[in-house]
């Protein structure tokens, strides 16, 4: 395996570490709002205008005819991005943090396994083995210790 620089390893540490503290304000905002969804909007229309001010700033607007030249599932980023942004403003402040995220990360590794696995989505096929299997369900039984707590 190549080097990889440390800022690239740093950034998904720093992201991820960052999830959590996006569930809390996003479940504070919710009550505050007395709105799951007008939360998940008013955290979609802040991250919105904030990329739309990098996008701008760089001149890297894509052009009329790229976009109409996008899938239907290239559109489909978004709508997952709502569906988790509204989830985490709803379950996160009823399960915890910990527990969350424990589900969240357990969530992400099934997908990532079977995104390998298939190559689907893009990403370059690396199939299931035994200690990827062995590791996601150590991820699992962890999920339960943390429930049982």
């Amino acid at each position: 395996m190549s080097a990889v620089a440390w800022w690239l390893l740093a950034l998904p540490f720093i992201a991820g570490a960052f999830m959590p503290l996006q569930a809390g304000i996003n479940g504070q905002l919710a009550r505050q709002l007395s709105s799951v969804m007008g939360a998940a909007l008013l955290s979609f229309a802040v991250g919105t205008l904030a990329l739309l001010c990098v996008v701008a700033a760089q001149r890297d607007l894509p052009a009329l005819q790229t976009l109409k030249g996008l899938s239907w599932w290239h559109w489909s980023g978004g709508l997952l991005g709502a569906f988790f942004i509204a989830t985490a403003a709803f379950a996160a402040p009823r399960t915890g943090a910990l527990l969350f995220m424990a589900l969240v990360l357990a969530g992400q590794l099934c997908m990532a396994l079977l995104l390998d696995h298939f190559g689907w989505a893009g990403f370059r096929p690396a199939p299931l083995s035994l200690g990827k299997v062995a590791g996601l369900l150590l991820i699992v039984a962890g999920v339960w210790l943390i429930r049982r707590s």
